[in-house]
């Protein structure tokens, strides 16, 4: 994924929210891609209730940003994400974090079991 303009702060390097959005997005691009998140109709969905990172080095703008992931726990409801981003093509990752959704019933945003077609997804992924 690249970096934006934007996304670098008066340091002239990506600024360390910008780190969880690409968390966000890598997360959701790999639900999206696999056919089991619908961002608008899905009535089932995982909101964030935590994220952690651990910076090594600096992204910034015009860097690429190239993700790794998997599932490290799987729950009922919830999992857990390792994800790493790697700034252009170095084999050493700037950024490492977690990323933790619960799924919901988004009409109600109460938790509800994780639906067996994004199990699967998400199976294909775990360590």
């Amino acid at each position: 994924m690249p970096t934006r303009w934007g996304d670098n702060d008066s340091y002239g390097h990506m600024n360390n929210v910008v780190y969880y959005a690409f968390f966000d997005s890598a997360v959701n691009r790999h639900l999206i891609a696999n056919g089991v998140l619908d961002v608008a109709k899905s009535e089932i969905v995982g909101l964030v209730i935590e994220t952690q990172c651990t910076f090594f080095s600096s992204i910034g703008f015009p860097d690429d940003v190239h993700v790794g992931m998997k599932v490290a726990q799987l729950g009922r409801s919830s999992v857990r994400y390792e994800i790493a981003l790697f700034r252009n093509k170095e084999d050493q990752a700037s950024a490492v974090g977690q990323f933790i959704h619960v799924y919901v019933d988004r009409a109600t945003s109460r938790p509800v079991p994780i639906p067996d077609e994004v199990r699967a997804v998400l199976q294909a992924i775990a360590a």
